[in-house]
Formats: structure tokens, sequence, C-alpha cells
């Protein structure tokens, strides 16, 4: 990744106070130089259909042992970048191309047995755990990427998201793993397994503190990628947490639920 390019991304967004008011426009020598880099864009306009036609297209040019590797090689380099193609990939495995459908009246719908929920405005889409609009116009990718650059993503499920992460993922060269990884994978594993029973993701968090080079957000984030990828998932229908909290994907974990063996050994079996 250019330095340079990455420092005018950052900039962009973020200063030592948090964030900065998003830019209405992109433009100057700066911008052209980021974009020249692949780490800036200009303003999508994209309808829905395109979008998942897309995805399809990316995702079908990206394997499992690329997103894996990737995410393995990011718990000891710190490049939380590379985490999220992980979850972008596991959502859209099965994922087709189709047509718009509103979900509106289709909020309480029950299909085979199961509840949809509404990520978005397209109730197919809804039924992969994916967010989509009917129509994109002039969307802002930069702010997007300088999330999955600073905290490996934040809109982990959204379409363009899942999107631009997976095409950028399928830019990288020479990622290799190495045994510092697959031992930090070990250790997250075994510090999951040691949870207590009714411990839930902030007091995992906690947990995870020192076991990988980490801020608070980055294992936010990482505990969201596990569970997108199906690692972390409750064992059990549990009533959903009212209120503010802070995850999505694993806001009904608990220590009791460990991690599904069957898909670490699918994704990573190779390496342990």
């Amino acid at each position: 990744m250019d330095k340079k390019a990455k420092q005018i991304l950052m900039k962009t967004f973020w200063s030592s106070q948090g964030w900065k008011p998003r830019p209405t426009e992109y433009s100057g020598a700066d911008f052209e130089y980021a974009k020249s880099k692949g780490l800036m864009f200009d303003p999508l306009t994209i309808s829905h259909d395109e979008c998942a036609q897309r995805l399809v297209e990316i995702r079908e040019k990206v394997t499992k042992e690329q997103v894996a590797s990737a995410f393995l090689h990011s718990l000891s380099t710190r490049k939380v970048y590379l985490r999220s193609a992980l979850s972008s990939w596991a959502l859209s495995k099965s994922f087709t191309v189709h047509a718009f459908e509103s979900n509106k009246g289709k909020d309480f719908l029950v299909e085979n047995g199961v509840h949809y929920a509404m990520y978005g405005d397209c109730h197919i889409c809804d039924g992969y755990h994916i967010a989509s609009l009917a129509h994109y116009q002039k969307e802002d990718l930069n702010v997007l990427n300088f999330e999955r650059i600073k905290w490996g993503g934040v809109r982990l499920n959204h379409i363009l998201y899942m999107t631009l992460d997976l095409e950028l993922l399928g830019r990288e060269e020479n990622i290799e793993v190495q045994e510092e990884d697959v031992a930090i994978l070990r250790q997250v594993l075994k510090t999951i397994s040691e949870c207590e029973p009714t411990d839930a993701a902030r007091q995992l968090e906690k947990r995870l503190h020192g076991v990988f080079p980490s801020s608070k957000a980055e294992r936010d984030i990482f505990m969201e990628i596990l569970g997108t990828a199906g690692i972390l998932v409750p064992a059990k229908d549990r009533p959903g947490r009212g209120g503010k909290n802070d995850f999505m994907a694993v806001v009904n974990w608990r220590g009791e639920d460990g991690f599904s063996e069957p898909e670490v050994q699918n994704l990573f079996g190779q390496w342990l």
C-alpha cells in the first residue's frame, strides 16, 4: 500500500480530534495521487442490479484460501484492512444475481420458517443478511475504504462495501501466513473457549486485549467479522437486546456458544 496515498486518505477523514467533516467533493493533486494508487475513488452511481452483478463477478475471482490467508496475515502485521474480506466472502458465497425486490410491507414475512430481518431495501438481499438500496447516486467509496484501513471495516454487510472490499483484496500480492499468525489464531480460539458461559461480546473483547496487536475498536470489528463469517454465532435463539449497543453480528453471542469448530476448520483447517 502506497504510504503517501494512505496518508492522504486518512487525513481526509480523521484528525487527532477524531472525525473531520466529510468533503462535499474530492479534487486536487492529493486526491488524484491517491486515486492513481487505488486508495481513493470518484463518486459511484450504480443500480442495485448492477451492484449485485458486480459483487458476484468479483466474488467468483476471489478464493476462500485468499480471504483466509489475508485474515491470518493481518493478525501479526496489524494490517486490519485485510480482515473483512473474510466476512465479505462468507456473506456473498451463495449470493446470486437478482433484480431488486422491495421489502416494503414484508418486515414480518416468514419464509421457510425464518423471519427475515430488514437490513436494507431489497427483500432478496435481506435473505442473505446483506444491506442494499435500489439505487446509489454519487456514493462515496472513500469513506468506506477509510473505515476499512483504519478499523478493518464498519459497514461489513453493506453491498457496496463488500464489493469494494473483495475487489481491493484481489489486488493484494505476497500475502503469506506466518507461524506467528497461526499461533495468534490458536490463542484467540483458546480465549473464546475460556469465556464464562454468560460472557457477552464486550467481555470477550476485553479478554482478547493483548492476544494480538489491536485497539478496542479493532477488536470490536474483529469479532464482528468472526460473527459474520459464521465462527462466532449463537448456539440458540435469544431475545434481542434492546437499546444502544456496540455490536450487530455478535450481539446475541454468549460464552457458552464458544466458536463453530466446523467453520473454523472450513476456513483455516489447512493451517491448524
